[in-house]
């Protein structure tokens, strides 16, 4: 199941039944898990870690160096999950600092030319549509859609089930459940199609719209916003969810 034009550093470690196609190479110490299907002319560099069941695509790169002035050559790793799908020409680029691993989890399809900067670390089930750029150091919750062409300033985070338009420019932290669009991005409201999806019940949706009322709507400051959510909203998890996602905000919330 292994081309015979792949290049294989005899340091990878490759389950036995991971596909390899033509002119892919592979480099020292890397491991691939069991079901892996790795397309032609792929890159897979150095103490890059792959688990089972992924499936990437003609010309995808994984595991190159960062695009960061400041590194130099540390050791570093990809870590990527199950179940991925890595369409054409996605790249995915290593961290910067000793012993650090950008992060994939699972079940998450990156479409093509969608890329995956130093030091992210990308939850589960998420999208991201083409054309799409995470620089370095971007968290994104689980199940978050990115749609294309995204532009995601570095440390910017993304919560859970939250829906970003095409064409938008975040440089701020995007609230779990909501949708944002815009240069620079602006919240919508709830996501309500991706909560349905993801079987969010309709008295959780109703109290995350309170939530996001007192956050969004009603001209508060941050603080008077979580302590009105405390005393009028019931604190259900998603809701605690939201909430601490606020506190630990550093570069802020768009609102």
């Amino acid at each position: 199941m292994i081309h015979n034009t792949a290049i294989i550093d005899p340091a990878a470690e490759l389950a036995s039944n991971v596909e390899v196609g033509p002119y892919v190479i592979i480099g020292r110490g890397v491991k691939i898990g069991n079901g892996t299907v790795i397309g032609p002319h792929v890159l897979v560099e150095a103490d890059t870690v792959i688990g089972e069941n992924n499936k990437i695509f003609h010309g995808a790169s994984i595991g190159g160096a960062p695009q960061d002035v400041s590194f130099k050559n540390e050791k570093t790793f990809v870590s990527i999950g199950d179940g991925n799908i890595i369409r054409e020409y996605v790249t995915i680029h290593k961290a910067t600092k000793e012993g650090k691993s950008t992060v994939v989890g699972n079940n998450n399809y990156f479409m093509a030319y969608s890329h995956v900067g130093h030091d992210c670390i990308v939850g589960n089930g998420i999208v991201v549509t083409n054309g799409t750029g995470l620089s370095g150091h971007v968290i994104v919750e689980d199940f978050a859609v990115i749609s294309a062409y995204v532009g995601i300033h570095q440390f910017s985070r993304i919560g859970s089930m939250a829906m970003v338009g095409a064409l938008s420019r975040v440089n701020q932290d995007i609230l779990p459940y909501t949708m944002v669009e815009g240069n620079p991005a602006r919240t919508f409201g709830l996501n309500i199609v991706g909560l349905r999806r993801n079987g969010l019940d309709s008295k959780t949706r109703g109290e995350l719209k309170k939530a996001y009322k007192l956050l969004c709507k009603k001209k508060l400051t941050i603080d008077n916003a979580i302590s009105r959510i405390g005393d009028e909203v019931e604190l259900l998890p998603e809701v605690k969810h939201l909430i601490a996602f606020v506190k630990e905000t550093k570069r802020g919330i768009i609102r």
